[in-house]
């Protein structure tokens, strides 16, 4: 890094009076391809500041360089959405003195807009800064869409720094009023857009996927809620993605169209947006470049802040007025209850993000999985950690058949009806084989599993 930008991020840091234990906030919008954070702690640690807690929206495997700073104590605490790839390993490990704190992506919104969260410095990779100073995600050479989890940390920290790579005289839309933003620093990069479609995004489905796809499509098809005015989201796991191409047709055919659609959009979305199936997106994040370039040329595209999307403190949160979410998991129970934070030997995969949040508010979350992944089954007896609660689960879908939750009779027998091959989950159970349910460690609690509302539902542990 040049050295007139390490001492352009340093002066910010000072300007914004960071002291020892300070909390700052980041945001994942460039996903894997982020390098805002690496250079702010880096200048944290030559200014030789300690004892920092961290508040990133998400931690992806370019977060590897903040290693150091844990051990070093430059950073000793963690409160977070979702994190994987060697960072969340050294967590694992025991190199934090304290639990990271996983959160919803709903839940670290309302935390912070009620200050249960108090944010000191929100350092936000701006794609793209015009004149006045307004921020975008639109346009720049990191253009990463809408800014959604960075808005509400600039509505509520108590200082606000832009770290750009692109200054222009106007942008096509803006994300972040320039009254919200203390200080703008520019810098050679703030990391690569390119890396935005990453991890389970940038993955086609498997044969398996698409048959889950097309089953849950005919699942949607009858369950009544599909139908003029129609809300849909889906996760970002590949085969919840391919269920968006199974559902168009469904919808073309039947001359539906749709409210919105909503997310963490991506290109399935966008297509069927622009094909006249949904009247608008509603778009927290871009999973992928498609989505960043229909933000910045669909006027019906609007970003929404992640407290607007999914806050359990706001009654009209868009994930409360979702018809059907559609879900992944990496482990699910008899009760429904599912992990989407550690694999089955206990490393930490992700997180809940948007998971619990748009279970608890949809009519119909459906999770979408195999049976089994690497060899591994997926329905278990026991979580390796819970994420989800089953209570807001409405049905599985996996290629060997649907299991629908007992408190949805109607749903039950619309599917009988249409000769949609339902099972029981121990049917299911069995045919995906014996599971292995010693992931689970027993040693020093490394981070805790929070519900929406801030409640820990379960811990993880040094094995």
């Amino acid at each position: 890094m040049p050295e007139t930008t390490r001492r352009a991020i340093r002066a910010a840091i000072e300007t914004a009076d960071v002291k020892d234990g300070a909390t700052l906030s980041f945001h994942h919008h460039l996903r894997n391809g982020d390098d805002v954070m690496r250079q702010v702690l880096a200048d944290c640690a030559v200014l030789g500041l300690r004892d920092l807690h961290i508040a990133p929206s998400s931690l992806f495997p370019c977060h590897e360089a903040l290693i150091p700073f844990l051990r070093d104590g430059v950073v000793t605490r963690i409160t977070t959405s979702y994190m994987t790839g060697p960072l969340a390993e050294a967590v694992r490990a025991g190199v934090l003195p304290h639990p990271v704190q996983l959160q919803s992506h709903g839940g670290r919104a309302a935390a912070i807009a009620s200050g249960r969260l108090p944010i000191d410095a929100a350092f936000i990779a701006a794609p793209a800064v015009d004149a006045a100073g307004n921020l975008s995600g639109a346009v720049g050479p990191s253009a990463c869409g809408p800014l959604g989890y960075a808005m509400v940390d600039a509505e509520h920290a108590r200082h606000v720094v832009a770290v750009t790579d692109h200054r222009c005289e106007a942008v096509p839309r803006v994300c972040i009023p320039a009254a919200q933003v203390d200080q703008v620093v520019e810098v050679a990069q703030i990391g690569d857009a390119g890396q935005i479609a990453s991890g389970t995004t940038g993955r086609a489905p498997s044969d398996k996927g698409r048959v889950i796809a097309e089953l849950t499509a005919r699942l949607i098809a009858v369950s009544g809620l599909l139908r003029d005015g129609f809300r849909f989201q889906t996760g970002a796991g590949a085969t919840s993605l391919a269920v968006a191409h199974a559902l168009a047709p469904e919808m073309a055919a039947r001359g539906i169209v749709g409210d919105f659609a909503a997310g963490g959009i991506t290109g399935a979305l966008v297509d069927m947006f622009r094909a006249g199936l949904f009247r608008g997106l509603r778009d927290v994040q871009a999973f992928d470049l498609a989505a960043v370039r229909s933000y910045a040329e669909d006027a019906a595209h609007l970003a929404m802040s992640a407290e607007e999307y999914a806050s359990p403190e706001r009654p009209d949160c868009i994930a409360k007025q979702l018809d059907v979410m559609i879900l992944g998991a990496a482990e699910i129970d008899a009760d429904f209850n599912v992990n989407v934070t550690c694999a089955s030997d206990g490393r930490i995969i992700g997180g809940s993000g948007g998971h619990a949040d748009t279970a608890a508010g949809a009519s119909l979350p459906i999770v979408t999985t195999p049976l089994q992944a690497a060899g591994r089954p997926k329905l278990v007896e026991a979580l390796t950690c819970l994420t989800t609660p089953g209570k807001t689960i409405g049905a599985l879908v996996t290629e060997a058949g649907i299991a629908i939750h007992p408190s949805r009779p109607d749903l039950i027998k619309a599917a009988q009806k249409a000769g949609l091959p339902l099972k029981s989950f121990e049917d299911l159970r069995r045919i995906a084989g014996p599971c292995d349910t010693s992931g689970r460690g027993q040693g020093r609690v490394i981070a805790e599993s929070l519900s929406p509302t801030g409640h820990v539902l379960d811990q993880v542990r040094i094995p």
